[in-house]
């Protein structure tokens, strides 16, 4: 089961998320039919969005991971809601680049390194947060990291895998955040950083050890204790009605123009593919109720 769990460690100094998120990612790549390189960036991508969106403590919030960095495949984008489930999708899900000297999948040059990332937090104010940072390499991770120093001012480390398998299955996925809290000594930084130099891949632990052997390798020499943890999972909150809204703020002259073609028309959800059908009919309704209101 997909989750996120948390802990403490340094006498509260220093807290920790993992995520394990084998089966929302296989559901991304089925969904969006990606190639394996293209499901490690999305991939990499949701388990982050799931990570911080489960942090935020409003109950309705969402946030919006958005990166673009003028690579091949396009935009990479990934919404999160407050219990961490995620929804996302690419531009180009069949862009696939030969693998990296190191034998890994060349994530960032198919997102490249020329762009941005940004972050959009939605708790229901008139207006969301957003904070965009350069990216760093491409790779999602090192980004994160990045945007979570200069737009938020949080020390953190962030690490995010996607082991794709010779089917094309996701073999593992998930990732960690460690964060240091305010007063914290900085002699921790420097113990954190040692221990995520030395751990082992990050993708080869969650498929042989589990998420207890990141929490061990990430905190060695730091007493912890895990503290809780959620499900999470992909999930698309798109319906009919909520397409219909959609539709009922068109121009009524476009919806008259839809409709007077005499063929229903369909739309397709970008996050998880479902399609919605409207015949003439029933635009023509759409178009007397936005008279009526």
């Amino acid at each position: 089961m997909d989750k996120i769990i948390h802990a403490t460690a340094a006498e509260g100094a220093v807290k920790m998320a993992v995520i394990t998120a084998r089966g929302m990612v296989q559901r991304a790549r089925e969904i969006h039919d990606c190639s394996p390189t293209a499901a490690a960036a999305l991939g990499r991508t949701l388990c982050a969005a799931s990570l911080l969106g489960e942090s935020m403590k409003e109950e309705k919030a969402s946030l919006t991971i958005r990166i673009n960095g003028g690579g091949p495949i396009g935009s990479v984008v990934a919404v999160s809601d407050s219990e961490g489930y995620v929804r996302g999708y690419v531009d180009n899900p069949l862009v696939h680049l030969p693998l990296r000297s190191d034998g890994k999948l060349n994530v960032g040059g198919a997102v490249g390194r020329d762009g941005t990332l940004t972050v959009s937090r939605d708790i229901g104010l008139k207006e969301p947060y957003i904070g965009s940072t350069a990216l760093v390499s491409g790779e999602i991770a090192e980004d994160v990291t990045a945007y979570l120093l200069s737009s938020e001012q949080v020390p953190s480390a962030c690490a995010l895998g996607v082991l794709v398998d010779t089917d094309r299955s996701i073999k593992a996925a998930g990732g960690f955040l460690v964060q240091l809290m305010p007063g914290a000594d900085d002699s921790l930084i420097d113990k954190l950083e040692e221990n995520i130099f030395l751990m082992d891949q990050l993708t080869t632990i969650l498929d042989e050890d589990g998420t207890d052997a990141v929490f061990a390798q990430v905190l060695k020499g730091m007493e912890y204790h895990l503290v809780g943890e959620a499900p999470v999972g992909y999930r698309c909150p798109c319906s009919r009605e909520r397409v219909e809204e959609a539709l009922a703020c068109l121009e009524g002259s476009e919806l008259d123009e839809m409709a007077n073609q005499g063929e229903t028309i369909r739309v397709s959800c970008e996050f998880c593919g479902a399609e919605y059908a409207f015949s003439p009919a029933e635009l023509l309704a759409l178009r007397q109720a936005k008279k009526e209101n």
